[in-house]
């Protein structure tokens, strides 16, 4: 009834929100946008809001150098004019960065409208490097524009320049170089950085030569704190063939594949934390056991009356049933349901079915057998560290057996 009753008041709340925005009553944010000063008496009123001169002049200085037309200013440059200006970054901070400036510059709120509703929440699939995990929790996607809700507040600049900021915007990133194609990087977007676990991406240099360089090295705000990454750059023709000919080898040998399925199969593959917890459900089980050996004990020894004794082994009754719950529950969540000799034959055909093609595939060809297969590379400088992957479901790849190798990719 309590949890019945807390979801009722949950979405009566949400519905008593949205239309207070619908009707222009309530501001879509607690913390003001740079720019906007609250009421501090109803700081979520839309007709108290406030521009800051300060603050409505900079945003106006920064679609003003990047609009211009004779000599627009890149993002880059617009932080950089910032920082050396000693203008206070939104958070106070003494630095401005390139995702400050453009969060700015995509913001619609300085045309005079603030939207509500325009991400919804949804489960967290990206993560920044291949190093680092997926983030915990839920990340934002766009929302249809139809499900917004525009909330008019005092507007800093016109929308002409908001649409040249956005036009610009837009071709810059048809034009960044992850959208690059003319050199052909088999590891694009799975290199990472050993000694700063950033991601590292490729780079062509004059008169033809191709590396893959870590970002710690060209980031700005990284080099004015000091803390530019040293990572030698890789070659990347080198790295590429020495990764293809690993992973040939592992499809041409199928019986790596099967033994980390073996392995899969006895539960080595779940991560520590459901390992942990596996362990700590069945310890508790054990405890519960011998408390009941106790408890009857305790009452054929007359210590207890039949009342008491009924009582206490009730309770550990119902634990015990909690617990196992529990446990199945951890089990279907962790134990991939399916056939492991099947699946092993069906990994043994697919192996055998491309060895035969592995030689002869084209790029075009070997990119999506290498996004597929390649969780990601680790280069720490001349140490390369593989981490092969093998889906082992027909419809979801996030369940993979995992095959690591640690080649010298200098004498390889």
């Amino acid at each position: 009834m309590a949890e019945d009753e807390r979801t009722l008041i949950s979405d009566r709340m949400r519905r008593g929100r949205q239309a207070k925005l619908r009707s222009g009553q309530l501001l879509p944010w607690s913390v003001p946008q740079y720019g906007y000063v609250m009421d501090p008496e109803r700081p979520r009123d839309p007709q108290r809001l406030r521009l800051d001169p300060v603050k409505a002049a900079v945003i106006t200085q920064i679609f003003a150098w990047y609009t211009d037309p004779h000599t627009p200013a890149t993002l880059y440059s617009v932080a950089k004019r910032l920082t050396n200006d000693q203008i206070p970054t939104p958070r106070g901070g003494p630095r401005w960065n390139v995702a400050s400036v453009r969060g700015i510059l995509r913001s619609p709120v300085y045309t005079g409208t603030a939207y509500s509703e325009r991400t919804r929440p949804a489960p967290a699939r990206i993560r920044q490097s291949a190093l680092r995990p997926v983030r915990p929790g839920h990340s934002h996607r766009p929302a249809p524009p139809e499900e917004w809700i525009a909330i008019p507040v005092p507007a800093i600049i016109s929308e002409e320049t908001f649409a040249a900021a956005q036009a610009r915007l837009s071709r810059n990133t048809q034009m960044a170089r992850r959208n690059n194609t003319t050199h052909e990087y088999l590891l694009r977007g799975l290199v990472s950085c050993g000694q700063c676990q950033l991601a590292c991406m490729g780079r062509t240099l004059p008169p033809g030569y191709h590396y893959y360089l870590c970002r710690g090295r060209t980031d700005a705000l990284r080099a004015a704190r000091g803390g530019r990454c040293t990572a030698r750059f890789a070659p990347a023709r080198a790295l590429d063939e020495l990764v293809w000919q690993d992973l040939c080898r592992i499809l041409t040998e199928p019986a790596l594949i099967t033994h980390e399925l073996a392995r899969a199969h006895g539960g080595e593959w779940l991560p520590q934390a459901l390992q942990a917890r596996r362990k700590t459900l069945r310890d508790a089980l054990t405890q519960l056991k011998r408390q009941q050996a106790r408890l009857l004990e305790v009452y054929l020894a007359e210590i207890i009356g039949r009342d008491e004794f009924e009582r206490k082994r009730q309770e550990v009754t119902h634990t015990q049933h909690g617990l196992i719950q529990q446990l199945r529950q951890l089990e279907a969540q962790a134990q991939p349901q399916v056939d492991i000799a099947a699946l092993a034959q069906g990994l043994e055909a697919f192996c055998r079915r491309l060895q035969p093609a592995l030689d002869h595939l084209t790029f075009a060809q070997r990119r999506p057998l290498v996004e597929l297969l390649i969780d990601h590379v680790i280069v720490t400088n001349d140490q390369v560290e593989i981490r092969s992957v093998v889906p082992t479901g027909p419809k979801s790849f996030a369940q993979k057996l995992k095959i690591e190798s640690k080649i010298d990719m200098f004498r390889a």
